[in-house]
């Protein structure tokens, strides 16, 4: 068959998206772009926000009308939570996030027959083991995404993951470091450790590991293989998980933890496990163990009740925090979780208040490249830039880089950092 498949969301999305291509291939099948003809297009959705509902029904309706005698099949967050709002689009096969193995043959069957409409939505608190899925990535990439972990148990007040992921579940340490080597055989210089929340990983086992249990085994497993996190809890930047993450030289200084608001009456609402006082001392704890490491975040703006003051304290508290990039949005209802049932924030004003914070992570941002100029960084490079003799690659800290060069795809290769226009770093290659 020819499979076409398109991705929404996450880096856990955008795993199992590849997980599902190279069990496909190895059955025999082609993947092939979605814009091309295909005998099956698979939509892996998203429901973080509304406009992920909003992107997954759209991409259900274009390939109906633009491929009317093609199978559709839907899986992912927003078939697993909105399974009647998908089901009434009139899929061919109708999935969630779990048993995706047992998706691609429900797929086959589904071309094969051209019966009635397939449907898989199970129920995912129930599910209790880790599903191993092949380690891999899409063609030509450099970076590798290793999923260690699914599900949540945050339950914050805002989010509709949890009931679309289900509990914690943890790959083991012996397999995370066998589908490491696979990854480090096929070629990759960087892997991604991720998740739904990988802070949490190990707590099923019950065996009293951490996730700093699981990078050493890794980081042992496939010396001289970049390593990068996945988002972070504040709760997991300790004194030892700094000193035993400093002691891993493959590491990548780059940390996203999770701020969300910087009001701890607004965290509160959120029902976030922390304070402003615990994530300032995870900042502080990463910049005394690294040097200059870059930490990241995600911003949440006109949270329900939010007034004028919390946001400014919101404000004050990111520039303590001098962050090297953030993800920054306002607030979306998600029908079904204690927010949406808040008093809400004009989305007028939301959009207003995501501006505002905006203006003040991109003079952050500015600041740390600008930081970055006159060091030497190992970088892996990617592709050709735009502009004809560039070439693209990422540092440690994931700032993007920019040299005169050709034939670098992955490689790594020490750049001497000259300039920044305050988005990307400009540099030389080092002999």
């Amino acid at each position: 068959m020819k499979i076409a498949i398109y991705t929404l969301g996450c880096k856990v999305n955008q795993y199992e998206t590849q997980a599902m291509e190279r069990e496909l291939r190895a059955r025999g099948h082609e993947i092939v772009p979605f814009s091309r003809d295909a005998d099956a297009y698979v939509i892996n959705t998203c429901s973080v926000t509304a406009a992920g509902d909003q992107k997954s029904r759209q991409a259900v309706h274009r390939v109906r009308r633009d491929h009317p005698g093609a199978v559709v099949a839907v899986c992912g967050c927003w078939s697993q939570t909105h399974a009647a709002e998908a089901r009434a689009l009139g899929a061919d096969l109708l999935a969630g996030t779990g048993d995706r193995m047992g998706f691609l043959g429900l797929l086959e069957r589904a071309v094969r027959d051209r019966g009635g409409p397939l449907e898989a939505i199970d129920h995912p608190f129930e599910r209790r083991h880790f599903e191993w899925l092949p380690a891999g990535g899409l063609e030509g990439r450099t970076r590798a995404l290793l999923k260690v972990e699914d599900g949540c148990a945050n339950f914050c007040s805002y989010c509709i993951i949890p009931y679309a992921r289900g509990p914690v579940r943890s790959l083991s340490m012996g397999e995370a470091a066998v589908q490491a080597l696979e990854l480090r055989r096929q070629g990759y210089r960087e892997i991604v450790l991720t998740g739904i929340e990988i802070s949490s990983w190990g707590r099923d086992l019950h065996q009293g590991l951490t996730l700093i249990d699981l990078l050493e085994t890794v980081a042992s497993a496939v010396p001289g293989t970049r390593l990068r996190l996945g988002s972070l809890e504040p709760r997991t930047v300790t004194e030892e998980f700094c000193q035993r993450a400093a002691a891993l030289p493959d590491l990548c200084p780059q940390f996203h933890l999770s701020l969300q608001s910087g009001c701890d009456a607004t965290l509160r609402r959120m029902r976030r496990k922390y304070g402003t006082a615990r994530y300032l001392e995870a900042v502080e704890l990463l910049n005394r163990h690294f040097r200059r490491p870059a930490v990241t975040t995600d911003l949440i703006t006109g949270f329900p009740g939010e007034t004028e003051e919390e946001f400014r304290e919101t404000l004050e508290f990111i520039q303590k925090c001098g962050f090297a990039r953030m993800h920054i949005f306002p607030y979306s209802e998600r029908p079904g979780t204690p927010a949406a049932e808040m008093e809400q924030v004009p989305k007028a004003l939301r959009g207003e208040r995501a501006r505002r914070a905006a203006e003040l992570a991109g003079a952050m941002r500015r600041t740390y490249l600008e930081g970055c100029v006159g060091e030497v960084h190992e970088v892996l490079f990617e592709q050709p830039a735009g502009e004809e003799g560039l070439f693209l690659g990422h540092a440690p800290n994931y700032a993007e880089v920019l040299v005169r060069g050709a034939g670098l795809h992955n490689q790594v290769r020490p750049v001497r950092i000259v300039r920044t226009d305050g988005e990307v770093l400009f540099g030389e290659l080092e002999e």
